[in-house]
């Protein structure tokens, strides 16, 4: 099976759609196994990206015979058979950047027991353990230092989700939690900065102020980065959501715009509303207004790509093919590009990205004496989110601080 999924994929483009691979593997894979690539290709954000991360398809095709045989073995049947347009319908129901990340700790985990000459589902407690170990002390090749412990907290649940989605029992995890709890003391003793989690810089009115003083707000480029910072402030969202808005989804009013944000991670729609500024040069009422007379647009996507000399939406392509998204809407990548770039032309220290302006409400909502659920509520989050809880910490931990009044 191995030399005919190598023989069945070669040739193909890095750019390869899901269709294009799954048409190639019709008929020479089982169903199971032909359902896992799909979802892999789905994951990764493409072929090319599976490939990449692999060093080639071999180790993968190894994996996917194993999966075959413990499928066998299981006595899998039809009842418990997903079609591979299923399983790509569950894996779209992931945030795209977390289907990335899963794809990208999948393909590394599967090279790694490739070759290790273990099995990556269902893996064993021992392979678990093992494989964290691994990353603890080899350096990555992006950083050249090992995986730190929130890239390890990361790539557990994509493998174990990748059992759970395969109907297979998740590893037993107790001595990969030893592996890991192990890592994280010894860094601390050692005062390693990978021993704090990396958290990105909030990006407060102050800072907003900066970032915008050095944009030319004349071109039309200028215009839309002033309105996508102060929108994604305004509205706490995530670059993805930021970028996903429409026209449709904005709509002016006596107090200045309802702006319509889908939260995929609650999977719910808030309506944000967006008031007057005191400061004009932060105002994001008449940055919006500003922007959305300069693009002279009615219907589409509300944010998109400007070139170096000013063309809204300009057509691109790659090697002769048409790419991006044909109406001209930005990435979320580009999106966050934005932010670092004004931070950076500012002369602003910290970790800069574009989750900073949504931290960044969190902290200054909280300072100016907001109550936690309204922020929740304005920014998306779940429920005693650990996460929303974390940025107001930033302010809590100071005002009500246990040192406050008792006489020292």
């Amino acid at each position: 099976m191995t030399a005919e999924v190598r023989q069945a994929l070669d040739g193909l483009d890095e750019e390869a759609s899901m269709d294009e691979v799954a048409t190639r593997l019709e008929g020479r894979v089982s169903p199971a196994v032909l359902a896992l690539v799909k979802a892999q290709v789905v994951q990764a954000g493409g072929f090319g990206a599976v490939t990449r991360a692999v060093d080639g398809f071999g180790g993968f095709a190894k994996q996917y015979e194993q999966i075959e045989k413990v499928s066998a073995h299981h006595g899998i049947d039809r009842d418990r058979h997903l079609s591979p347009e299923t399983a790509a319908a569950i894996a779209a129901s992931v945030a795209a950047s977390t289907r990335r990340a899963y794809g990208a700790d999948r393909a590394a985990f599967a090279a790694w027991c490739a070759e290790q000459s273990r099995t990556a589902v269902p893996a064993s407690a021992e392979t678990m353990a093992e494989w964290v170990r691994h990353l603890t002390v080899i350096p990555r090749p992006r950083t050249g230092r090992p995986a730190g412990p929130s890239t390890i907290e990361r790539a557990l649940p994509a493998v174990t989700s990748w059992h759970e989605e395969q109907s297979l029992p998740k590893p037993t995890m107790r001595g990969t939690r030893a592996v890991r709890n192990a890592y994280k003391d010894r860094l601390a003793e050692e005062k390693d900065a990978a021993a704090r989690a990396r958290q990105a810089t909030a990006a407060l009115p102050a800072q907003i102020r900066a970032m915008l003083a050095s944009t030319d707000r004349t071109t039309l480029a200028g215009q839309r980065n002033a309105a996508l910072v102060l929108l994604g402030f305004a509205t706490a969202a995530r670059v993805s959501e930021l970028v996903a808005l429409d026209l449709a989804s904005v709509v002016e009013t006596e107090h200045g715009y309802d702006v319509s944000v889908y939260r995929k991670k609650v999977r719910k729609h808030t309506t944000n509303a967006i008031l007057y500024g005191t400061d004009p040069a932060t105002c994001p009422v008449r940055a919006l207004r500003a922007y959305l007379a300069a693009a002279g647009r009615t219907t589409g996507p509300l944010f998109l790509r400007v070139d170096r000399w000013d063309r809204l939406a300009p057509p691109m392509t790659r090697h002769g093919r048409t790419i991006g998204d044909p109406a001209g809407r930005m990435t979320a990548e580009a999106a966050a590009e934005v932010i670092e770039r004004l931070a950076v032309a500012a002369g602003l220290t910290g970790a800069w990205s574009g989750h900073s302006l949504r931290r960044g409400f969190a902290t200054a909502a909280r300072a100016a004496g907001h109550d936690p659920l309204e922020i929740a509520r304005a920014g998306g989050w779940v429920d005693g989110s650990r996460v929303l809880a974390r940025y107001m910490d930033d302010v809590d931990r100071v005002k009500n601080s246990p040192l406050v009044g008792i006489g020292l």
